[in-house]
């Protein structure tokens, strides 16, 4: 269910839809406020991990010097330092490891949580029009996967280069003060592998990171498709082209992560060739060095095995490049869901004109559609209060986005939309049920909803008996999205819930899903005699006819025929009118209505 605010919908409201600096502000840069990073603990980590680093450097240099020394067979006093500098270096590598990844992910993990809760917050506080028309599996992918994608990039982005940074410094000091034409050299070589091969890799990992992005989204898209409805497409007999689409796209996301490895490989031997350069570079200059007497022999070893531990520190970097890229992409996508200015609380809406005489809902030859097309055209009507009105039409005509369009879901395409102070109510047909108690799911509608409020709902849309066999009662709990419950047991939980919202008009679609044919009749009886006890009204889209009897008019739907030069234009009000009169002059309307009492007829 989703509430309107009362207002004006302008026909100009497709134009405030995308985001204007979308394309020119870096999405990243936009999204890493919403994860409240404290940079006092990402500087913590920064440390940790080049001491953790810092450590396997000195590691190698001391036990390249131990070696060496050794080799000389001095006192074993004179190594006495230098194996408890080993000792001391190897240990505290590990511990030093262990807090770096403690506190690194301690940010990490607190960023997605903060991002997550801070999308939500934003999407609760601004217009829906931007989550609407997407797939719940790509909503489900951008909440999940592309959170966690951009919440790692201070962990395996941000976090390695400053490391590397600190530990390839220290290390470029540390050779260059034995002999400074190796740590001239070493520094190129760490340019060379901590510049040049994550530039490459993220040059290369741009097509990819956005192919695999799509491409995971598609799959999660498709598998909840299969998994929520997989029975009703087989019926259908439409199960194995969805499955064909889950391999493709399964095939696609495959691709871009062989693609993938292959640039991790790619960098992967500019390092190694990067780590070799510098050991022959270090040794072709060291000898001369120890021949003209600059360095000692020990010394030598320092200088040309310490470089095999540096490289450490900027094989991470390549990496780092790609999940900066996948993190832009990934908040590219999530940037897509805000709206272009997250306030920093609600905000009230100015109000708009009022309908004129009283009426809840005008409707003024409204045109509702999407972004790319038109789907319904030239609506007008005027909501009194008590008034029920139903929209009937094929299957696909238009109703539920003119139901979306008249609750401020989507923007009018023209003409306008108006709302009194009540505001208004979508109940939509595939509504989420919360895995929480029956009396908590019914107090999404109203928080202060008391144990007999619920009753009562419950008992006007037919379920007081289903309520008296549960063995907790209103305490039962109900599964994630209701999946313990049938589908007519959820058509009818979603309509109580709505009976017990405050909003002025209710926007339900299908109520008579799912539903035997006598109890879908009684539940549009039920949300027509409570608009007219209650001053509410009332817009039903069904495409079943019998239970209409209880409107005050309907609003018969038609699509416009296909003309010679391509399909036909937006579906329009073809004939309105109570149900009786639709009856009698619709022949198209009384032909569907003979039909569904002939299905329905017992046999």
């Amino acid at each position: 269910m989703s509430a309107r605010t009362p207002g004006t919908t302008p026909a100009s409201a497709p134009g405030t839809a995308a985001a204007p600096h979308a394309g020119t502000r870096d999405p990243l840069r936009r999204v890493l406020p919403m994860l409240e990073v404290r940079w006092s603990r990402v500087l913590r980590a920064v440390v940790l991990g080049t001491l953790a680093l810092g450590f396997s450097v000195g590691l190698a240099a001391a036990a390249a010097w131990l070696v060496a020394r050794a080799s000389q067979m001095p006192p074993v006093l004179q190594l006495s330092v230098a194996v408890v500098a080993v000792r001391a270096f190897g240990t505290g590598r590990g511990v030093l490891r262990y807090l770096e990844r403690l506190a690194s992910h301690d940010v990490a993990l607190r960023g997605m949580a903060a991002l997550r809760a801070n999308l939500y917050d934003a999407l609760a506080r601004g217009p829906v029009t931007r989550v609407v028309a997407l797939r719940r599996g790509d909503l489900l992918a951008r909440v999940g996967a592309d959170v966690d994608a951009v919440g790692d990039v201070v962990v395996r982005a941000l976090i390695p280069a400053g490391v590397a940074v600190g530990v390839g410094l220290g290390s470029v000091i540390l050779v260059g003060a034995f002999l400074p034409a190796a740590g001239l050299t070493l520094l190129g070589c760490l340019l060379l592998t901590g510049v040049l091969a994550p530039w490459l890799a993220s040059r290369a990992a741009a097509s990819v990171e956005r192919r695999g992005a799509a491409a995971r989204a598609e799959v999660t898209g498709r598998a909840l498709e299969l998994l929520e409805d997989g029975q009703q497409l087989r019926v259908a007999g439409r199960l194995d082209d969805r499955l064909a689409g889950l391999r493709a796209a399964d095939a696609r996301l495959t691709r871009s992560t062989h693609d993938g490895a292959r640039i991790s490989g790619t960098s992967a031997a500019i390092d190694a060739g990067a780590q070799t350069l510098a050991v022959l570079c270090s040794l072709l200059l060291g000898v001369p060095a120890v021949a003209a007497g600059a360095l000692t022999p020990v010394e030598l070893a320092v200088v040309v095995l310490t470089p095999l531990a540096v490289f450490e520190a900027t094989s991470t970097l390549p990496a780092a490049a790609v999940q900066l890229r996948r993190s832009r992409e990934a908040a590219r996508r999530l940037v897509a869901l805000l709206p272009d200015a997250v306030p920093a609380a609600p905000a009230a809406p100015a109000p708009g004109p009022a309908p004129a005489g009283g009426d809840l809902l005008e409707l003024d030859g409204v045109a509702a559609g999407w972004a790319d097309r038109t789907v319904v055209a030239g609506v007008d009507l005027a909501l009194r209060p008590g008034a029920v009105v139903a929209l009937a039409g094929p299957s696909g005509v238009g109703k539920t986005t003119l139901l979306l369009t008249a609750a401020g879901l989507l923007p009018v395409r023209a003409g306008q939309v108006r709302a009194a102070s009540g505001g208004t109510l979508f109940v939509a047909e595939d509504g989420h049920l919360f895995g929480t108690t029956v009396l908590e799911n019914l107090r999404v509608a109203r928080p202060d909803v008391t144990e007999d409020d619920a009753r009562d709902a419950l008992a006007a849309v037919g379920l007081d008996t289903w309520l008296a066999a549960l063995p907790d009662g209103l305490d039962a709990m109900l599964g994630p999205d209701g999946a313990d419950v049938s589908g007519g047991e959820r058509r009818r939980l979603l309509v109580a819930r709505a009976l017990l919202a405050p909003a002025g008009v209710l926007l339900v679609d299908e109520p008579a899903e799912h539903l035997d044919a006598a109890t879908a009749d009684a539940l549009v009886g039920t949300l027509a005699a409570h608009a007219r006890a209650t001053g509410r009204a009332v817009v039903v889209a069904s495409h079943r006819l019998t239970p209409l009897v209880s409107a005050d008019e309907v609003l018969l739907l038609g699509a416009a025929p296909a003309g010679p030069g391509g399909p036909g234009g937006p579906a329009r009000v073809v004939a309105r009118g109570p149900h009786d009169a639709l009856l009698r002059d619709d022949p198209g309307y009384a032909w569907a209505a003979a039909q569904e009492r002939a299905v329905g007829a017992p046999g």
